[in-house]
């Protein structure tokens, strides 16, 4: 029988041996694979199995997971950004042998730097955007591959350790806002592939000079230390940075004079040392060509504009304000054929201003005010139609405004107020369609006021010029004024009804006109009035009653008038700050409401006006002689039986109270409670709860309780926000508590109040913050109201001087910039207001009560936001406008 052939007798030995190699090779492979997928399986579970990771199961291949990334078939990247992870990195993850990249960044991840030093080929970390603390390992320098650090945004401590000077592999070094108290290793240094520098907003830093080694880093591009504590002079070893263009140095406390070769760097492309102490001249000699934007402002710079700027054929951005500037604006500036921003304003600068400024290049804004410039504006600032802002205030400027003004359809402001100017407004400014603001105080204007105004104009002030005539009958297209500021004209006639329809209005200012005739007796719409002053006219009649029924009107001035009759009672019912009917001919009996002595300078030059109560210098309205002692008889029964009457009302509240606190001790007593912690803590809930005793009470929130709770182990002060009910935490306290635990927990940012932990029961929630030495802004803004100036107020004035208001609004500025552009999911707060503004002792801000704050939902999810919400008279008014100062729009 003839046996069968051998399946491979007829295949060639070479064939048949890669044959077997591909064999054994897909057999390791897949081994491989299987051993890679258990080693990220277990990680997953170490995770907490997050619903992100739902596609990791044993039935596929890691590979085709959409956070793995394979070479070969070999587990190489595993990104786990936006993923809400809220469990440690297991160190189990770097029993990949071959990973390269690992990014985290975006979760909630809290504990120390994770146990990650044993993967020995990583070369990308990304930990930024999570809820890290404690230091930078000693031994980080074990990543002897790493090439790209970023822990961005976490609460990392301590000293920037020198081993990161020995990863020498690093071109990108990210270690942005964070809380690290000590300094940077000069040995950074020392690092020759290093292209991207980052140590920005660590406000913490202990106060260091720049290190002149850094000067070494030759492939240096970006430089970012904004915010860093940083103090002395620029290092001139920075001259040396060739590679170098992007150099920040912004929001510091550096001095000395700017490097004479700092605008020689061949690279550089944006330079920003404003908000620091530098002195001197800006240097002359220039040859980086390549810079778009120059900001130095803030500082204490002298000396001319150099000339030389006008090499600079790429530069859109010229920001030298607020520093002592002085000399004339070199012609050849307005000749850049790329300038958008040309910002010097609050110097010494004289002269008359270059004529071709807007005629060659596509000007946006034009900031001078507040210098010694003379002569007239620029004819052809909006030749090319992009113009935004002209800004001149504060000068001695004369002529005309220019007529192309009044064709600018892109303009939001014209501010040209205290010069000498005089003529008419063009009447397209009043009409260019997206116009907000129009300053023209302290000038010799003339004309007429206009009949149409566009609808996006808010703000109007012509006071102190010339302008003339009545106001007209037809304003429907002035509905949207929020402040008229018309003080110091010679406007006449009558005020017309019409003017009452403003709905929108809060601040009218016609004091010191023209004026005549009888006010309107009804009011169509000023429920948004806040400020009304009509002094200073020839205005008649009686008072209208109406005025009583405003419901936000918090200053009234109708002096110097020819009004008649009584003081309407109707007055009584507003909330007026400040009152003048002074130097009319009102008689009768002022309302009991103002017989105080905050209106003693209300009333007078009013001959034939009483009071009942002797507390004005007013004389009485009853003149007639009472019986004292049938009088005193008669009260002396009524105040014992109020006497009486108050001392068991108080006794019986008193034991109330007692019983009270005895229950809630009680139930704190024999109550579960759960500690969730955002920080490391050196202390437990039983600290907390041991302080919260009336003694230590401070204040009361819309929705609970705020303690001042002091530290027992390390003496911290601490405020902590009680939020509780009889029963379950009710739903309408429950909302507020849940959102700044979900919110408050993720941000870490020097300008948002830190929430260090949450303490709860089913019946209480604490929320415990750092605590706040200088209390809420309003506190020293407004305060109490006083009838004679305090100590403590004149304290207040006197340090919340200009500077530290600069310093807080900067503060919050940046907290809501960081909400809205770097939390991984924006957050807007919806109730900003000076009482949800806090200072530390030094005076930063802090933004704080985020009850009302809102994530933003991603795409594809319901928006189940509706609705206003805030605080009444906090509501942005109008449309927003990006990209422009805050001082363009400004209101008193």
């Amino acid at each position: 029988m003839r046996k069968p052939p051998f399946l491979f007798t007829k295949i060639p030995f070479p064939a048949l041996f890669l044959l077997l190699v591909f064999s054994l090779t897909f057999q390791v492979i897949s081994q491989n694979l299987d051993a890679e997928r258990s080693i990220l399986l277990d990680v997953k579970q170490q995770l907490g199995n997050p619903p992100s990771l739902q596609s990791w199961n044993s039935s596929s291949s890691p590979c085709d997971w959409p956070e793995i990334t394979c070479i070969d078939n070999i587990v190489t990247e595993i990104s786990l950004s936006y993923k809400t992870i809220t469990k440690k990195i297991p160190a189990r993850i770097c029993d990949l042998k071959n990973l390269i990249v690992l990014d985290v960044s975006y979760n909630y991840i809290p504990g120390e730097f994770p146990d990650i030093l044993n993967c020995s080929k990583l070369e990308y970390l990304l930990l930024l955007q999570n809820s890290f603390v404690g230091p930078i390992p000693a031994d980080i320098d074990r990543l002897s591959r790493l090439r790209y650090l970023d822990l961005t945004a976490n609460n990392f401590s301590g000293d920037i350790p020198a081993a990161i000077g020995r990863l020498q592999e690093l071109f990108y070094l990210f270690l942005v806002q964070n809380e690290f108290n000590g300094t940077w290793p000069t040995e950074i240094g020392n690092l020759a592939n290093l292209e991207q520098l980052a140590m920005a907003y660590n406000d913490k830093f202990r106060p260091s000079a720049l290190p002149k080694e850094f000067g070494a880093l030759k492939k240096l591009k970006f430089l970012w230390m904004t915010e860093a504590n940083l103090i002395g002079e620029i290092p001139k070893s920075f001259n040396n940075l060739s590679s170098l263009e992007r150099l920040d140095l912004s929001l510091n406390e550096l001095n000395g004079t700017i490097p004479v070769g700092m605008l020689t760097l061949k690279n550089l492309t944006y330079l920003y040392l404003f908000c620091n102490r530098l002195s001197g001249r800006v240097p002359s000699s220039i040859e980086a060509f390549n810079l778009k934007e120059i900001d130095l402002s803030d500082n204490h710079l002298t000396g001319p504009i150099p000339a030389g700027f006008v090499k600079l054929q790429n530069l859109t951005c010229l920001n030298l304000f607020w520093n002592q500037l002085s000399g004339e604006i070199p012609t050849n500036i307005s000749l850049i054929p790329t300038l958008e921003t040309f910002k010097v304003f609050s110097n010494q600068l004289s002269g008359v201003l270059p004529p071709a400024f807007g005629l060659h290049s596509e000007l946006k804004f034009f900031e001078i005010f507040e210098n010694k410039l003379s002569g007239e504006l620029p004819q052809h600032l909006c030749a090319r139609g992009t113009l935004l802002g002209v800004i001149a205030s504060n000068n001695n400027l004369s002529g005309e405004v220019p007529k192309s003004l009044g064709n600018c359809k892109s303009l939001l402001t014209i501010q040209v107020s205290n010069n000498r100017f005089s003529g008419e407004i063009p009447s397209g400014i009043w009409t260019s369609p997206d116009m907000v603001s129009v300053m023209l105080a302290g000038n010799s204007f003339s004309g007429a006021l206009p009949s149409r105004l566009t609808r996006n104009l808010s703000r109007v002030d012509i006071s102190n010029n010339k302008f003339s005539g009545q106001i007209p009958a037809e304003i429907s297209s002035w509905m949207n004024i929020g402040v008229l500021n018309a003080n110091n004209n010679m406007l006449s006639g009558k005020i017309p009804m019409e003017l009452t329809s403003l709905w929108n209005i809060s601040v009218l200012l016609l004091d010191g006109n023209q004026f005549s005739g009888e006010l309107p007796s009804q009011i169509i719409s000023w429920k948004s009035l806040t400020n009304l002053n009509l002094s200073r006219n020839k205005l008649s009649g009686l008072i209208p009653k109406a005025l009583g029924s405003l419901p936000s009107l918090t200053y009234l001035d109708l002096s110097e008038n020819q009004f008649l009759g009584q003081i309407p009672s109707e007055l009584g019912h507003l909330k007026l700050n400040i009152l003048n009917l002074s130097s009319n001919q009102l008689s009768g009996l002022v309302p009991f409401e103002f017989q105080n002595e905050a209106y003693n300078y209300s009333f007078l030059n009013n001959p034939k006006l009483c009071v009942n109560v002797g507390t004005l210098k007013l004389p009485r309205c009853d003149a007639k002689v009472v019986d004292s002692d049938k009088l005193s008889t008669k009260y002396l029964v009524m105040i014992l039986i109020l006497a009486l009457s108050g001392f068991l009302a108080v006794v019986f509240f008193t034991l109330v109270m007692v019983r009270d606190y005895h229950r809630k001790n009680h139930s704190r007593d024999h109550t579960t409670w759960k500690l969730t912690r955002f920080q490391n803590l050196d202390f437990d809930e039983q600290n907390i709860l041991s302080g919260l005793t009336e003694n230590n009470l401070i204040g009361r929130g819309g929705s609970g309780k705020v303690y001042r709770i002091a530290n027992d182990r390390s003496g911290k002060i601490f405020a902590v926000k009680m939020i509780c009910n009889n029963g379950r935490l009710d739903h309408k306290l429950q909302k507020p508590f849940i959102a700044k635990d979900e919110i408050l927990g993720t941000l870490h940012h020097s300008n948002i109040v830190k929430l260090l932990c949450c303490i709860s029961n089913e019946t209480t929630s604490l929320l415990v913050y750092e605590y706040m030495e200088n209390q809420s802004l309003d506190r020293w803004l407004h305060g109490k109201k006083q009838r004679t100036l305090s100590m403590t107020s004149l304290v207040h004035n006197f340090i919340l001087d200009w500077p530290t208001r600069l310093q807080i609004a900067i503060g919050v500025a940046k907290g809501l910039r960081h909400m809205h552009e770097y939390c991984s999911a924006p957050i807007i707060h919806r109730d900003v207001k000076s009482s949800n503004i806090l200072l530390d002792a030094e005076f930063n801000a802090k933004i704080a009560d985020f009850g009302l704050a809102k994530m933003l939902v991603k795409q594809g999810e319901p928006d189940t936001m509706s609705g206003v919400a805030g605080s009444y008279g906090y509501i942005a008014p109008g449309k927003t406008i990006q990209g422009l100062p805050v001082h363009m729009f400004s209101f008193p």
